[in-house]
Parts: structure tokens; sequence; C-alpha cells
């Protein structure tokens, strides 16, 4: 399966969508996507949605955590919603949850950061 990626505006908030395998082969490219949309001054905080991710290795892990170190600099949150199980038990086991808030799906996502879907 391959991987695709959809980005969308809404107020301050950068949505990200994810679908497919997320992998060393993938990572590089949605880094530098990801980078080229968070260099708009207007966005402050990302919501993830990976409702149609199946998979994703440390390398999209780390694409996360870069994005995120940026994000927060910023005076932004992270926040990630509709989850599936492989890689909620993978966010786990990497404890970003510590760090990114998980939220049951992208309409509450938004609503916790005060944008209404």
């Amino acid at each position: 399966m391959s991987f695709s990626v959809e980005f969308e505006k809404k107020q301050n908030v950068l949505l990200v969508r994810m679908s497919g395998e997320l992998d060393h082969h993938t990572a590089e490219e949605l880094k530098t996507k990801w980078k080229e949309r968070l260099d708009d001054e207007e966005i402050q905080h990302v919501v993830i949605n990976l409702e149609t991710l199946s998979f994703m290795d440390s390398s999209g892990l780390g694409v996360i955590l870069g994005r995120y170190k940026e994000v927060k600099q910023q005076g932004g949150e992270m926040v990630v919603c509709s989850i599936s199980p492989a890689v909620h038990r993978l966010f786990e086991l990497a404890g970003m949850f510590k760090i990114i808030r998980l939220e049951q799906n992208e309409e509450y996502a938004l609503m916790s950061l005060g944008v209404a879907s």
C-alpha cells in the first residue's frame, strides 16, 4: 500500500491527514511537504488525523517529532486523532502521548484548539 498526505488549513490550525503506510521510503517526502506548510505564519497548531494510516515505523515518528518541536517553538500545540490500533500502540510505546494530546476525532481536536469545524 502506498502513502498519501492531505493538508488543510482551518484558521490557525494545519490539518494533516495521512493514509497508507508511512515508512522510511515516504518519511522524507512527508517532512518536506509538511515543513513547507508550517512556514505559513498564520499556522499555530497542528491536528494529525491518522484514521486511514495503516502502518508507521520509527522514521514516521521522527518526522512527527520534528514538526512537534517546530510547533512548540511557535507556542502551538499538536493533537493527534482517529488513530488506528497499530499506530496507537507505536505512539504508546514511544511515549508520544506524553507530549501529543489524543482526541477522539478531527471535530473534537479542532474544538479543543478553539476552532469550530
